[in-house]
């Protein structure tokens, strides 16, 4: 079943780079109390998530977070090395990189993308959210999965 609007995040362990290395992240922690704005991507590194999603939430950050939120998080099934790299090419500084490399946390939102087509294997349709304090409040989910038509940062700062 996929996730809606109304619903609260499930319990799941991410991973994100910290100067130790990579350490896990309970969603507990990172939405428990806040007001969070998270995007999805198919793949770190590809050409409309390095050209086009990832960009406009990073330019976008400062307005984002002007409107009360705490976290701007992007999410991707790869590796929390991955992740960090690709936060580092894109100068996304203000994003909380998380990394769901066994996609468990993209399953428990039903939101898994058969890529396998593409030599990618599972990996998590495009979409962007709102979530206050643990509750989906605003869910925008790509039509087909990768676009980037209804996910954008732009789309985001209407809803907020």
């Amino acid at each position: 079943m996929t996730i809606k609007v109304g619903d609260h995040i499930p319990t799941a362990t991410l991973h994100r780079m910290t100067e130790e290395g990579p350490k896990p992240v309970k969603t507990d922690d990172i939405f428990h109390g806040k007001k969070v704005v998270l995007f999805a991507v198919p793949g770190a590194f590809t050409p409309g998530c390095s050209n086009t999603h990832m960009p406009g939430f990073v330019v976008h950050a400062d307005d984002i977070k002007a409107k009360g939120v705490d976290t701007i998080a992007c999410v991707a099934v790869n590796d929390a090395f991955v992740m960090d790299a690709w936060g580092k090419n894109q100068n996304a500084d203000n994003l909380l990189m998380l990394a769901d490399g066994n996609a468990e946390f993209t399953k428990a939102l039903g939101l898994e993308l058969d890529a396998s087509g593409f030599g990618l294997g599972t990996r998590s349709k495009r979409y962007s959210m709102i979530v206050d304090h643990g509750k989906v409040t605003a869910l925008n989910v790509e039509p087909d999965g990768a676009g980037i038509e209804v996910s954008t940062a732009e789309k985001i700062l209407d809803q907020l």
